[in-house]
């Protein structure tokens, strides 16, 4: 058991970070234009705009006032993660702000805009050949540094306080108060820790929303398989192209029982969304917003069939220009195999009629 850290400085350090979460204020959300005669509203909740520039921001947060409060962090704790980028940048960002060393166990394939942002705040990156070892291997760097092993994975669900405390669900219900469908039929958000369904999925229960919780994952991830078997270790292996969701197992973190709907998105169809997303919109996202969008017009093609009125609340998680030489490059797509052409075909047929056939 480790001994307790000095009080004074825990103190401290959570007022350092209570201050920055008062500074930095609330993110937007934002509306996605759709036909007026639907009588549907699509809004993206806009958490490119943290100080860290996505909606891990929220996480890190959350994850460094936890170890704070528990005793796990002191004034000369290593920090040690295993994130495939956006995480990592923004526990970078917290832990120099509390002058603490921070290492993070990171894919050879994470993008190098994120490596340099991770870098650009102090922290040190251990590159790992696939995706799996980041686990065992963030927890032998941190037992080997006497440090403290965040594990994003495993407490991203329970570091959130979902009944209250300036979560996303809060956010968004308090922003929605003004607009013509209050209440949201359904959240559409990915999973690649499970930390942000399970908030949602718990806030509208106990606030006794009607709202419904829509997860959307990628291909080669395991949150689908899991949800749709029950078996909460299944797993596939295998890397996801969608930075920021997607995982090879099911995470700790993911509590299926909050979840209404699951779809399974192509990762082709997820990098036509952003496309279209910022020639709509103006606004640049990285692919993981993509995979949301797809997701949320899948719904709104059912309300429309339906002739239901109401609103969809999604999430735009992260910036763009973290993605312009992958997502955002056609010479990487074609490397990659990926055809966006008939998704964004798809696209404009919903956009235009309603209807959104699965290709």
């Amino acid at each position: 058991m480790s001994r307790p850290h000095n009080r004074s400085w825990v103190r401290e350090a959570v007022r350092i970070i209570e201050a920055d979460a008062n500074r930095s204020a609330d993110t937007h959300l934002h509306v996605f234009p759709l036909p007026p005669e639907w009588g549907i509203d699509l809004y993206l909740k806009d958490e490119s705009v943290h100080p860290t520039g996505s909606l891990k921001h929220r996480l890190a947060r959350s994850l460094f006032l936890y170890g704070l409060v528990n005793g796990q962090i002191g004034p000369d704790t290593v920090l040690v993660e295993a994130s495939s980028g956006s995480t990592a940048v923004s526990e970078a960002y917290f832990a120099r702000m509390l002058g603490l060393r921070f290492i993070t166990v990171v894919p050879r394939r994470t993008s190098k805009e994120k490596i340099a942002l991770i870098e650009f705040y102090g922290g040190e990156c251990h590159f790992v050949d696939q995706a799996p070892a980041m686990y065992p291997e963030a927890e032998r760097l941190a037992a080997e540094c006497g440090g403290h092993y965040l594990d994003q994975f495993t407490y991203a669900e329970r570091a959130t306080d979902w009944r209250g405390n300036n979560n996303i669900a809060e956010s968004v219900f308090a922003q929605m108060r003004s607009e013509r469908h209050p209440i949201p039929k359904w959240i559409v958000v990915g999973a690649g820790t499970g930390g942000t369904s399970a908030t949602f999925g718990r806030y509208v229960r106990y606030k006794r929303h009607t709202t419904k919780i829509c997860v959307v994952d990628p291909e080669n991830s395991s949150f689908y398989g899991a949800w749709e078997t029950g078996a909460l270790d299944y797993g596939t292996g295998m890397p996801s192209r969608i930075e920021g969701i997607g995982r090879p197992r099911c995470e700790p973190s993911f509590v299926p029982g909050v979840i209404d709907e699951m779809f399974q998105i192509p990762d082709a169809g997820s990098l036509a969304a952003i496309r279209l997303l910022r020639e709509r919109t103006g606004h640049w996202a990285g692919g993981s917003t993509g995979t949301n969008l797809y997701g949320a017009f899948r719904l709104i093609s059912r309300m429309v069939e339906d002739g239901q009125a109401g609103s969809v609340v999604t999430l735009l998680c992260d910036g763009g220009e973290r993605y312009a030489h992958t997502y955002y490059n056609d010479e990487w797509l074609a490397q990659q195999n990926l055809d966006i052409a008939p998704h964004t075909a798809l696209f404009e047929e919903f956009l235009a009629t309603g209807k959104f056939p699965e290709l």
